[in-house]
């Protein structure tokens, strides 16, 4: 047991409270007795406590740092991708929105996030010499925060400028949330060598990679934080969206290929995922806790997160004039060991937006299904938090390897999924998918924790990394820029790039008329339609069909129709001749008189308007 500090008060013996001999009591004891240094006092042992508490808080702000970045990219990822899915579908943007053009806000939102980060270099510098690191960091999960707070309104004057703020704050955010890290680890050293510190003078550099073991350790407890955001993200997804969604003989019916033979984003994906609309107030409930979990975020990066420089170190900083300020990350590229380590940044953007599209969606969507999305991002994020602890074989291998063994691994799986095209709507190669995803993680999490851990031991001279981090985020940003741009490009080429992000669905082309049989269908008299069916209804008043007479016409020999359960209706505006028509497809009415979109073809209309008409394309063994 350690002994006390100070004695116990009341104790005998040498410590106690007994009154030495020949010393006086009372006022007329001597002052240095009441003023004086206690004579038990230990400067030794109350310095390695004092210095024991500061690692303690070092500690503390690396959790605080982490968990913050964990939650803030959880809840913007899983807000983004329940966005996109709502959105997606086009039933819910007919009832909910109308002809407000949501897919257009949507191109432009993600336009913003993407491309917005190219220009990152110019202003980043100017932010971090302003705000400092740790206010920085605080802006910046503040900016994620606003962006899910615009959810509760969804017009283009707030989800545009959100989604532009957004893509301003990515690199400040991960360059300062770098450099926090690495400055943490430098001042564990300095805390746990405070000895060696004294007798080197406080002008005395530490020994160069003195602090590498640190780090190490830091940044593979950052990015296993970091890394578990994808599986925080899907939360959303299980426990909310997923019991609205279609199941894959539904939402694949019309899609014919996939992984490496496939072209673009999910081409022949059903326009169509939702069987029930999500009511508005459950809605409200989930953004409503992403919204918590954000300002969670805010909290510990404001309340539990400590400075990462001192206070004269922070002056220093500011002493520098705007336009040095504004040089010194283009001054940093010009160090060879950076222009060595731009292809490694250039692949991480890469390689983390092709696990979250080019795995996750061209071949994990494309054959098992929208439904399995969730546990597919699942199995990526828990095997790169696991295989962000490989990142300490740094501590016995060259520090090097762990970089070069991700980017091997990742070289491996694309050449495996480079031959590789599942058969849509078959979950027998489900297992691959999971291993090929967790595999995949392990290869990020090596080349996440590998160049962050790497840049830190590299520039360690460096009185700020800060700049050093920006460079590196911004490469990744550039990388993201480049992917966005050619996200409709067929899959083959993107695995030679190892990158995907998605980016605007490709319209199908729509006929430009009504088909010909159906002009001769609204100008014929019931005694001039033969034959069983088609049938017209007109909407009733509560928004579903009451039927009217039935009307009945000859149709094209050349006409497939869908093999649904159900009544399946197709739908086309009275006296209209620009309406999208496609003969395979239409509205369907559920039990509750709902209009729901069926078959995987054309474009619905939403059957409640009064304006519209219905032709039911169902044969005469299907009733409503």
């Amino acid at each position: 047991m350690e002994p006390p500090l100070y004695p116990v008060a009341g104790a005998a013996g040498p410590q106690g409270d007994e009154d030495r001999p020949g010393v006086p009591d009372g006022p007329e004891a001597p002052l240095d007795e009441l003023v004086g240094a206690y004579p038990n006092y230990n400067e030794e042992e109350e310095e390695r406590r004092y210095y024991r508490r500061k690692r303690l808080g070092v500690l503390k702000n690396v959790l605080a740092a982490s968990a913050g970045g964990t939650l803030t990219y959880g809840v913007y990822l899983g807000l983004l991708q329940m966005q996109l899915i709502l959105h997606y579908d086009e039933t819910y943007r007919e009832v909910k929105y109308g002809d407000m053009g949501l897919p257009d806000i949507d191109s432009k939102m993600l336009m913003g996030i993407n491309v917005t980060p190219i220009a990152a270099l110019l202003y980043t510098p100017v932010l971090i010499r302003f705000f400092g690191t740790k206010w920085m960091m605080f802006l910046a999960v503040g900016i994620y925060a606003l962006f899910v707070s615009t959810n509760y309104w969804e017009r283009y004057y707030t989800l545009v400028p959100s989604a532009v703020a957004l893509g301003m704050a990515i690199v400040p955010l991960w360059a300062s949330m770098g450099n926090y890290i690495t400055r943490m680890a430098q001042k564990y050293y300095e805390y746990s060598h405070y000895k060696e510190q004294e007798e080197q003078g406080p002008q005395q550099r530490p020994p160069r990679g003195s602090h590498a073991p640190y780090l190490l350790v830091f940044q593979a407890i950052f990015y296993s934080f970091f890394h578990l955001s994808f599986a925080c993200a899907q939360l959303p997804m299980i426990y909310f969206l997923n019991h609205y969604l279609y199941d894959l003989n539904h939402t694949l019916y019309n899609v014919q290929s996939c992984g490496t033979n496939s072209h673009g984003i999910l081409t022949g994906f059903n326009k169509t995922v939702l069987r029930t609309l999500p009511r508005s107030r459950n809605l409200i409930v989930v953004e409503s806790v992403l919204m918590a979990v954000a300002f969670l975020a805010m909290l510990l990066v404001l309340g539990l997160c400590g400075a990462a420089y001192r206070p004269t170190e922070e002056i220093d900083l500011r002493s520098v004039g705007w336009g040095n300020i504004f040089q010194l990350p283009f001054k940093h590229v010009r160090d060879f060991r950076l222009r060595h380590l731009v292809p490694f940044f250039i692949y991480s953007g890469f390689e983390v937006l092709f696990a979250c599209t080019g795995i996750a969606l061209g071949y994990g969507v494309c054959s098992v299904g929208l439904e399995r999305l969730a546990y597919l991002l699942v199995a990526y994020s828990l095997g790169a938090s696991a295989a962000s602890v490989l990142g300490l074989l740094g501590l016995w291998l060259p520090r090097p390897v762990p970089l070069v063994a991700g980017a091997g691994l990742h070289l491996l799986l694309t050449l495996s999924l480079f031959f590789w095209a599942p058969v849509p709507r078959v979950l027998q190669h489900s297992w691959i998918l999971y291993m090929a995803a967790a595999l995949w993680g392990v290869g990020s999490a090596l080349n996440k924790t590998g160049l962050s851990t790497l840049l830190g031991i590299l520039y360690e001279d460096k009185e700020r990394q800060d700049f050093i981090f920006t460079i590196y985020h911004w490469w990744q940003a550039v990388a993201i820029f480049i992917v966005y741009l050619g996200s409709s490009l067929p899959m083959k080429v993107r695995l030679d790039g190892a990158g995907g992000v998605p980016g605007p669905a490709p319209r199908k082309q729509i006929l430009s008329e009504d088909p010909p049989w159906l002009h001769s269908l609204l100008k014929s008299t019931p005694s001039q339609r033969p034959g069983p069916w088609p049938r017209i209804y007109s909407p009733s008043p509560l928004g579903g069909p009451q039927p009217s007479t039935p009307l009945t016409a000859s149709l094209p020999a050349s006409l497939v129709y869908p093999s649904l359960k159900g009544f399946t209706v197709c739908p086309f505006s009275v006296g209209a001749s620009h309406l999208p028509w496609s003969p395979a497809v239409g509205l369907a009415l559920d039990a509750q008189g709902l209009c729901r979109s069926m078959a995987c073809r054309g474009v619905g209309s939403l059957c409640s308007a009064p304006q519209q008409w219905w032709v039911s394309l169902a044969g005469p063994d299907q009733h409503f």
